[in-house]
């Protein structure tokens, strides 16, 4: 067999492989019952185990590894007046018949410590997302 057939033939047969082994790879996932997606979260109430409601979810918090650190939790606010945020760990935060329950009172939610969303060092919180490339688009200057 000459070089040119058996590289040939090696080709072939990896060519032939390479769709078996991607339809062993590429499987589809779907969302289990016990599993919430974030756009679903933010802004969903919170129950209390005796069923009253003492909260929504204000934002999630991720850290530099992309795990959730912290769930923000808005209590006792009014017409999005007068409360304040609060952060429990994601795990303290049961889905339960597609709702979200936690362990604690609405009064000691309250007494916990504020959860700042901004943080002026860094200015997390504090500009619009990218409009493109990464970066904020400064507008044109019109040269006058």
């Amino acid at each position: 067999m000459s070089k040119i057939h058996l590289t040939a033939a090696v080709a072939l047969a990896l060519a032939a492989a390479a769709p078996v082994a991607y339809a062993q790879t590429a499987a589809t996932h779907t969302i289990q019952t016990d599993e919430i997606r974030a756009s679903k979260m933010i802004g969903s109430a919170v129950y209390d185990v005796q069923n009253r409601k003492i909260g929504s979810v204000d934002d999630v918090i991720l850290n530099k590894n992309g795990k959730v650190d912290a769930v923000v939790i808005d209590v006792g606010s009014f017409l999005g007046m007068g409360g304040k945020d609060v952060a429990v760990l994601p795990s303290d935060i049961k889905t339960d018949n597609n709702r979200l329950t936690l362990d604690r009172t609405k009064e000691q939610l309250q007494q916990m410590a504020s959860y700042d969303l901004k943080n002026n060092n860094t200015g997390a919180g504090t500009s619009t997302s990218p409009v493109e490339g990464g970066r904020l688009q400064t507008p044109p200057s019109t040269g006058r």
